[in-house]
């Protein structure tokens, strides 16, 4: 888990959130998070940096799958199994921000349609026996596109 950029305590019980910042001087939200400076070239200046949490839904912008193994330097172990892995651009809901991530377990591009409604859920990236690394994932919500 990368810290700042998500929370499993969202506010008022919200479950699953990702975690951007907004300046206070331009009303900009960055994701990831951004604690040093404002990155918008029109901002007047002078504003703080607060974190907010991101909307949980979205819509999808657009969607492709992982076919291969990723080269070197990524770590992959040969021996283990492959398994495809389908890759969402979300344009979250409030923000208007795209997001890239992957989907829940099971979802595959034939599952996903541009327009479609998805959320933001908490996901296990990968596991050892002594740690576990967790992540964001799409979820379909069922509305229509």
């Amino acid at each position: 888990m990368v810290s700042g950029w998500f929370t499993e305590d969202g506010p008022d019980g919200g479950g699953f959130r990702l975690l951007g910042t907004r300046c206070s001087a331009c009303t900009a939200v960055f994701f990831p998070r951004e604690d040093a400076y404002c990155r918008n070239p029109h901002c007047p200046g002078g504003g703080e940096l607060a974190e907010v949490p991101l909307s949980p839904r979205g819509r999808v912008w657009s969607f492709t799958d992982g076919r291969y193994r990723p080269p070197a330097p990524y770590v992959c172990d040969p021996d283990a199994p492959w398994e495809p892995y389908t890759l969402v651009a979300v344009e979250l809901e409030a923000e208007g921000m795209v997001v890239l991530g992957q989907t829940v377990p099971g979802v595959t591009v034939a599952d996903l349609a541009v327009g479609m409604e998805v959320e933001v859920v908490g996901g296990v990236l990968n596991e050892d026996a002594e740690a576990a690394w967790t992540t964001w994932r799409f979820k379909p919500t069922g509305g229509a596109a």
